[in-house]
């Protein structure tokens, strides 16, 4: 007799990672699972019921939920049928770059309250039922800045720091329930979203930034940026593919990278565990010798580097 198919609600689907893995699930040919597919904006749901096509209505549904919300929250469990989650995907996210002085704190309060107290929050309603039939998995898409900072990108690296963090403590505690968590940790992810926002923070004004941080964020972080993007980048496709994999793992691991072309950019900090190293090299890099960071990232994108690091 076949297993009865796991329900996985995913966070975030509109585009990028959710849609691709809510489809790649959806289409699994043991259909193995039930997705529940959820955006925030409904009115964004026309791309991914494109994509689901015949599994929409049969192996995937889409849902509303705000993750900031605890009434949408509980309003969307109420929906599955006993209130039972097998696997939770915590994708939804929102980014935050530019120069310090430039951002309100009502952006880093929202960046939190989404990456961070949004994730916090999905756990804390389907953890109950998960303890009770002692089993679930928890997937958290975290990110490579969780690991160590970036430049412009401080309170976004932040959100992912805390989640990693609250995570990886949770972890010990739910093993003995087995309950699983996985942190999925991309490098840079090649999306539409992406694109236009590094477009829109070129032009922002950023009030109350000194002319030569300004400079420094447009004239060299930018397109330092741009270049990762472009030599390093994969695509929302690459990374659901990795936790498609992580969520079919008899023994699913806590961390899981997903681009091994991006390793040498954090290999400085495990090679110092004071943290000068990284902090003084990246400086140069990007202050000092921004040809030579050029250089080094269009290297990374030879064949050398092409092969990502797939679950075992």
């Amino acid at each position: 007799m076949a297993d009865a198919p796991r329900t996985v609600l995913i966070s975030g689907c509109s585009s990028g990672i959710g849609l691709e893995l809510a489809v790649q699930l959806a289409h699994d040919p043991r259909q193995r699972y039930q997705v529940v597919a959820t955006m925030r904006d409904l009115g964004k749901k026309g791309t991914l019921e494109a994509a689901a096509g015949e599994a929409l209505g049969q192996t995937l549904t889409v849902a509303q939920l705000d993750v900031c919300s605890d009434e949408s929250v509980a309003q969307c469990l109420s929906c599955i049928q006993g209130g039972e989650v097998d696997v939770l995907v915590n994708n939804a996210g929102v980014g935050l770059v530019g120069p310090l002085e430039g951002l309100s704190l009502a952006a880093m309060q929202n960046v939190f309250d989404t990456n961070f107290l949004g994730a916090v929050r999905l756990v804390k309603a389907v953890l109950p039922s998960m303890k009770r039939r002692r089993q679930g998995h928890i997937v958290v898409v975290s990110s490579v800045m969780g690991l160590q900072g970036v430049v412009f990108n401080e309170v976004y690296a932040a959100s992912k720091f805390a989640m990693e963090g609250f995570f990886e403590s949770l972890a010990v505690q739910l093993l003995q329930f087995n309950i699983f968590i996985s942190l999925v940790e991309p490098g840079p992810v090649v999306t539409e979203f992406e694109g236009k926002l590094l477009e829109q923070v070129s032009t922002a004004e950023f009030p109350g930034t000194d002319p030569d941080t300004l400079s420094y964020f447009r004239d060299l972080y930018l397109p330092a940026s741009r270049e990762l993007f472009h030599n390093v980048g994969q695509s929302p496709q690459d990374i659901a593919k990795v936790i498609v994999k992580v969520i079919g793992s008899a023994r699913p691991p806590l961390r899981r990278r997903t681009n091994t072309r991006y390793t040498p950019l954090i290999a400085l900090k495990a090679m110092d565990p004071s943290g000068s190293l990284y902090v003084r090299t990246s400086h140069c890099l990007l202050f000092r010798w921004p040809r030579l960071l050029n250089l080094g990232l269009r290297c990374l994108a030879c064949s050398c580097f092409r092969t990502p690091v797939w679950p075992r």
